[in-house]
């Protein structure tokens, strides 16, 4: 058990690592890729997956993901008992990463004034706010990321080929649904970095959007306990 925790927060703090790092590459000042665009940004975070689950997966099931994590154990293929400690290592996990990201770009952080930019490589928000269409973003897009993982396991893939698929599926949902919100599809990757932003300082710093943090949070967790339901009715 302790290998497996281990591994989530491992794993997630890898990810946080280099998905907040793409972003704070794109939207700090004077980076060398500055403005890069969306696109960067998306496979950047495909890329952080499918390398995050790479290295954890050596050490337990790479969920990296708290609304995985639940939707394995309505599934039934993972025991209830591991759901809080692999939650726990995967948000512990995700400050990691982003104190990793705060440290790395810190020259960057302190010439950007853009304090929306600066919350942005932490954690997601909308880009028109509307609280309902907003939490069904968040959960349509962990429905497609959790059914797929789902659906993925029933194809006799060859070793590694699944966690690559899962990278590509990454960027598919960036791409195709990442436009409302920001994907976060992850309530650790979103809500870890947030309380990090709190109480990091920072030359200009903003407020951490308490209001819309909830969102990120149960919206992917609705999402995933929605594709377990539909998965077993295939």
């Amino acid at each position: 058990m302790m290998t497996e925790v281990f591994g989530e927060f491992l794993g997630t703090a890898l990810l946080v690592l280099l998905g907040n790092g793409v972003v704070a590459g794109v939207v700090l000042s004077k980076t060398k890729n500055n403005n890069a665009g969306w696109i960067v940004i998306t496979l950047g975070w495909g890329i952080a997956v499918a390398i995050a689950a790479f290295i954890s997966g050596n050490l337990g099931p790479a969920h990296l993901n708290p609304a995985v994590t639940i939707g394995m154990a309505v599934n039934g293929t993972l025991p209830w008992g591991s759901v809080v400690p692999y939650i726990l290592a995967q948000f512990a996990g995700a400050m990691l990463g982003s104190l990793l990201v705060y440290i790395q770009y810190k020259p960057h952080y302190d010439v950007t004034e853009d304090t929306a930019a600066v919350l942005g490589t932490f954690a997601t928000g909308p880009a028109i706010r509307n609280t309902l269409t907003n939490f069904i973003s968040e959960m349509i897009g962990t429905f497609v990321l959790m059914l797929a993982i789902l659906s993925f396991g029933l194809y006799d893939m060859p070793a590694g080929l699944g966690t690559l698929c899962v990278g590509t599926l990454v960027v598919g949902i960036g791409l195709s649904l990442g436009g409302t919100t920001g994907y976060a599809i992850n309530p650790a990757r979103d809500l870890g970095p947030r309380f990090l932003h709190a109480l990091l300082p920072f030359k200009y710093k903003g407020d951490s959007d308490w209001g819309y943090a909830w969102i990120p949070v149960v919206g992917p967790i609705v999402g995933a306990i929605l594709a377990v339901l539909v998965f077993h009715m295939f």
